[in-house]
């Protein structure tokens, strides 16, 4: 007997009953009957540029049959900025949204196909209506068997039309129809392998800010300066700066401290005590851990350790606004 869809709030720190939306002029919470009414007035609510005046994050968790697989379905007009945690499979449902990733501005309509994967920056720009989504996080071992195999797994946007995402389509459809775990079996391994014929959108990244993120991703838990980074991009550290918060979107040190806080909700899912993830990722001490980890998750150390949950499409990072 399969569990009842779960209800995630904005900040991923509790399980709630019912829908909800998120008043940002003062208007009390008002409650949705279900996510298909909720869906068909967005669908039907005129469009309008950037943001809204009531802000609405709505994320419920669909439940499927496949250990190491979650799929999440969301509706936003907030403008989220982040970092992926996990290997993931996004397609839009309703509305238009643009957002910057991997050096460009993208425009996603109903339909798109988004596959992202752990470490990709992306910062929402705008919003044409309220924007719906249904996303699939891939299980870690599958993707790291293509790996194994000597497949680049890539990043990119696909058209709705385009023949290359229709392992995708499917993926997403059999995890909302609540497929057997047979099913979604076969549709995760077609979607893994199709991710290694996805090469024309790959990040292009410039050689110093490539060798600057992969020392960075390896020696999370050290000490790291910029001179150090500097001389392994092998390019001097002011022009490193620039290029680096162009081509990423935030600087280094922003980088760095993101990826902190994702190794470190890792490490908690597993039971880690919050003082040793602190300093097993590179923070100084439990406090300056906290301090990062409730400002980006919403929530503090010890209750996300303390709470059930897997990988989910808003796990990825609130990064403040200060860069």
């Amino acid at each position: 007997m399969r569990s009842s869809p779960r209800l995630l709030t904005s900040s991923g720190s509790r399980f709630v009953d019912r829908a909800w939306t998120r008043s940002t002029v003062g208007r009390p919470h008002a409650l949705v009957d279900s996510w298909r009414d909720f869906s068909a007035k967005n669908a039907q609510a005129p469009t309008r540029s950037r943001h809204y005046p009531e802000r609405m994050d709505r994320f419920t968790e669909l439940p499927v049959s496949l250990p190491g697989l979650h799929a999440v379905r969301g509706t936003t007009t907030s403008l989220h900025t982040g970092v992926k945690e996990y290997y993931g499979v996004g397609r839009i449902e309703h509305g238009d949204t643009e957002w910057w990733g991997s050096g460009r501005v993208w425009h996603s309509a109903p339909g798109c196909i988004l596959v992202k994967q752990p470490g990709d920056v992306v910062r929402h720009l705008a919003h044409r209506g309220p924007t719906t989504f249904t996303a699939v996080t891939l299980p870690t071992h599958e993707v790291a068997r293509v790996q194994g195999e000597g497949r680049a797994v890539t990043i990119a946007q696909l058209e709705a039309n385009d023949p290359r995402a229709a392992p995708f389509h499917r993926l997403i459809d059999a995890a909302c129809a609540g497929a057997d775990r047979l099913s979604l079996e076969v549709a995760v391994a077609e979607a893994v392998s199709a991710l290694a014929v996805i090469s024309h959108a790959q990040p292009d990244y410039s050689r110093p800010v490539r060798r600057a993120m992969e020392y960075i991703r390896e020696r999370l838990g050290d000490s790291i300066t910029l001179d150090d980074l500097a001389d392994y991009a092998d390019l001097d550290k002011f022009h490193l700066c620039r290029a680096f918060r162009t081509q990423i979107g935030m600087p280094p040190h922003t980088y760095l401290t993101h990826l902190r806080v994702a190794r470190a909700k890792e490490l908690l899912q597993r039971g880690g005590r919050a003082s040793d993830v602190a300093l097993q990722v590179g923070f100084y001490d439990q406090a300056q851990l906290t301090h990062h980890f409730k400002r980006l998750v919403g929530t503090t150390p010890a209750r996300y350790g303390k709470s059930p949950r897997g990988p989910k499409y808003h796990s990825v990072l609130r990064l403040s606004q200060q860069q």
